[in-house]
């Protein structure tokens, strides 16, 4: 499982935008959101740099969370 900081992700319409955006790239990847923090936890077999060039591309631009 990897972490990411997503700082505009706010509502459940962003949540469901970056849940979109990683199964268009991985269509088993699991996305648990926690909007209070600005962050998601993904299991999927896509690697961190793939993640965050389709959480980018979403207008969502991200950070791995540590």
């Amino acid at each position: 499982m990897a972490k990411f900081n997503v700082p505009d992700m706010t509502c459940g319409h962003c949540e469901a935008t970056v849940s979109k955006a990683i199964k268009e790239i991985d269509g088993s990847a699991d996305v648990k959101a926690d909007l209070s923090a600005n962050k998601i936890d993904v299991t999927s077999t896509a690697d961190n740099a793939a993640i965050l060039a389709a959480l980018d591309a979403a207008g969502y631009p991200s950070t791995v969370a540590s």
